[in-house]
């Protein structure tokens, strides 16, 4: 009895664990709108497990403050305000900046060779007449973690995890709309700056190339005029 007692908080840590992760790559990946309202039984389902760890995830979501919980009791992903957006914004361009800067001292060849296929397929996806708008979202996040993950903070990398998960489905938005930033390929060029401040070890160009993809896709944003006061 004292071996299964053990084993059942373990399993059940970990149902846990993988919903949250779960919902909070939703987010991330712009699965959501903005203002969308979320049920238990709904995600629960999408996922394959009991309403329990869902409420459990959501919970922890909210202290991230990427899900909020309206009077009703029901979940919602939060509206965010133009004012939000600028200040998760330039906590972005700091943090994340100091990623790419930690990136560029110590990558290695077969990250930076990681990096460039996540690049590759994020171009080619750009090429066709009609991109994808989930393959962009996922090969634009994918990119971007790959270089924080090479800077070997594993305090700092959470932190981004988290902002992301608060921004994605603003940011992503964008692009399931449709976007003249990827037919002009505006992003791909950004990329490409990073990588070649990657390849030379330079952090300061690496965070000028990472200010430029940020600054760039939010001017983009609130120049559309979308996000209340």
């Amino acid at each position: 009895m004292d071996g299964l007692s053990a084993v059942v908080p373990i399993e059940h840590e970990t149902l846990g664990r993988r919903v949250y992760l779960d919902l909070r790559n939703m987010l991330v990946s712009g699965y959501f709108e903005p203002g969308e309202k979320l049920t238990l039984r709904k995600l629960a389902a999408a996922l394959g497990t009991s309403p329990m760890p869902v409420r459990d995830a959501l919970n922890q979501l909210m202290v991230e403050q990427a899900i909020e919980l309206l009077p009703s009791r029901s979940f919602r992903v939060p509206i965010m305000n133009r004012s939000r957006f600028i200040e998760i914004r330039d906590i972005r361009i700091r943090l994340e900046g100091m990623a790419v800067e930690s990136a560029a001292r110590q990558i290695t060849g077969s990250e930076l060779k990681n990096i460039e296929e996540i690049s590759a397929a994020f171009n080619a996806e750009c090429e066709l007449k009609d991109p994808d708008p989930s393959k962009l979202i996922v090969h634009n996040k994918d990119f971007h973690f790959a270089v924080y993950r090479a800077a070997r903070k594993p305090v700092l990398l959470p932190i981004i995890e988290g902002l992301w998960s608060q921004i994605g489905p603003v940011l992503n938005l964008d692009v399931r709309r449709g976007s003249s930033r990827i037919n002009n390929k505006v992003p791909s060029e950004h990329h490409q700056a990073l990588i070649e401040a990657l390849r030379r070890s330079d952090p300061d160009m690496a965070r000028i190339a990472l200010e430029a993809d940020l600054n760039g896709a939010a001017e983009h944003i609130l120049n559309q005029n979308k996000l209340p006061n």
